[in-house]
């Protein structure tokens, strides 16, 4: 996959300048940078909610951001807020994404929806839910289609460290059966999954490699 000179403004203000980098099947990629330097913009963009002013996103020579057909089977997105449906349980809104079958299927023992324990809260309606039920639940959603790559946008932020294990095992598990992970983080813990960093700064993503915690704070600023 190849995202190429992603560029976008809003009014005057330049946020994406030019980025362009390369993933891997099975390859986690970290996207880190500042509030406000665009991170979460340029998730949008790969996703298909927000559309850039220039640049492609590349698949099997195919231009995801020109082909929403194509481009909603291979991309999943699971956004910094919630994108579920809080009067319904989480059995009801995964009934939105899977049918009667799979969705039994994934709940079993080695399913998708298993290994993010999401057989614990299956009755509950998303408006009495914990944040880490919210995200798994929103993890689940956005693999109903066995995407081959997922977009995560601060997919711990505030969990606690159970539930954060649970996710970041089934990304690990994700990614050896050869999916492609882009995630956007400021939490640390998140980072031993990647396998390699982008510093997204002044609008452009460049190639990054975290020696300590402390430098990268430095380098945030």
């Amino acid at each position: 996959m190849q995202i190429e000179h992603i560029k976008k403004h809003y009014n005057k203000k330049i946020v994406l300048k030019d980025v362009s980098f390369q993933i891997e099947e099975g390859e986690c990629v970290g996207i880190l940078g500042g509030n406000g330097c665009g991170k979460s913009t340029l998730l949008s963009i790969l996703a298909g909610v927000n559309k850039p002013d220039e640049g492609s996103f590349i698949h099997n020579d195919t231009n995801l951001l020109r082909d929403r057909k194509v481009r909603s089977r291979f991309v999943g997105y699971v956004p910094q807020g919630n994108p579920l449906y809080d009067e319904l349980t989480a059995k009801d809104n995964l009934k939105l994404w899977y049918d009667s079958a799979t969705m039994k299927k994934e709940l079993a023992e080695g399913g998708v929806l298993y290994m993010l324990g999401i057989n614990e809260f299956l009755n509950t309606r998303v408006s009495r839910m914990s944040g880490g039920m919210k995200k798994r639940l929103s993890i689940g959603c956005a693999v109903a289609g066995k995407p081959g790559l997922l977009l995560l946008d601060e997919p711990s932020a505030a969990l606690d460290l159970v539930c954060k294990q649970q996710i970041y095992s089934y990304l690990k598990a994700y990614m050896q059966a050869g999916g492609s992970v882009i995630i956007v983080t400021h939490d640390v813990q998140d980072l031993s999954i990647c396998n390699r960093f982008l510093l997204l700064k002044d609008g452009i993503a460049e190639p990054y490699t975290m020696q300590s915690v402390e430098q990268l704070t430095k380098d945030l600023v």
